[in-house]
């Protein structure tokens, strides 16, 4: 995906070679400005569906976001709705992995950051070899390792309910409400990792630490209390929008028919803030 910044890119080049005296200085060569436009010219849905599981040779980007929807059981029709912000995971948000067949392996993405907790066939939990007061842990292979309903609500918590993009974000953090119900609790019977997740509704009071995470093996709300996601723009020459002080998109900016559509490489948090 090529990276869509501010809406458009102005690129003019000049050239100016020199060499030793016997040769002539190069003519200018100029580059007329172009506009890279940003308007797919299709619903949010429809731009899931045609990079999904049955996109065009072989462009599948977001395979596993349309995996955990479907297995999530949300009606594609949320994805048409007007009047809103989509956060869309690129494959590697969900899960990379290294190897193939027995020697495949999870080693980034939502799937790697919150494995599932091991249980025998008893249900117990199995604590680790490695430090036994703590819980054996390993990454997900598939959406239908967690519970349906945390999928369902982390998924509802990527829709906003506002349009949001470059021209009403800033450099400061702006919480935009998001279709996951307030109070909403991650993993109440702690299968992964993500019920650990402690939340706060107010930001760390040290900033410096704000994209820092705290885990507490007696449980956490994992989601975000309020329902809410922050977004912002990191001032820099690439200017991504940023979620919740910890993930920058791969390509923002994407106008959809019914609203603006920003995609994710890496891990997508559900909460705004995290600390003891």
């Amino acid at each position: 995906m090529k990276k869509i910044s501010i809406y458009y890119f102005a690129v003019i080049i000049v050239v100016l070679i020199s060499f030793t005296s016997c040769y002539k200085l190069q003519k200018d060569y100029q580059y007329d400005a172009f506009t890279l436009d940003p308007n797919i010219n299709m619903t949010a849905k429809q731009f899931l569906l045609s990079r999904g599981t049955a996109g065009v040779a072989g462009d599948t980007v977001f395979k596993w976001m349309q995996l955990g929807i479907e297995y999530a059981g949300i009606d594609m029709a949320e994805y048409e709705k007007p009047g809103r912000t989509y956060i869309f995971l690129h494959n590697g948000a969900i899960r990379t992995t290294t190897g193939s067949g027995a020697s495949l392996r999870v080693n980034g993405g939502f799937f790697f950051d919150y494995p599932i907790i091991g249980r025998d066939s008893a249900g117990n939990v199995v604590k680790s070899k490695v430090d036994p007061t703590m819980d054996s842990m390993r990454p997900a292979f598939q959406w239908n390792e967690y519970p349906q309903q945390l999928v369902k609500n982390y998924f509802l918590y990527l829709i906003l309910q506002a349009d949001y993009t470059f021209e009403n974000l800033s450099v400061n953090n702006t919480s935009i409400q998001t279709l996951l119900a307030p109070n909403t609790i991650a993993d109440p019977n702690k299968v992964s990792k993500l019920g650990w997740a402690v939340v706060k509704t107010s930001p760390n009071p040290d900033p410096a630490l704000a994209a820092n995470i705290t885990f507490n093996t007696a449980g956490g709300a994992g989601f975000d209390p309020e329902g809410k996601i922050n977004l912002k723009l990191i001032n820099n020459q690439d200017a991504p929008i940023n979620v919740n002080d910890r993930t920058n998109d791969r390509t923002a900016g994407y106008f959809a028919t019914n609203g603006k559509v920003h995609v994710y490489g890496a891990t997508v948090h559900p909460f705004r803030y995290s600390y003891p």
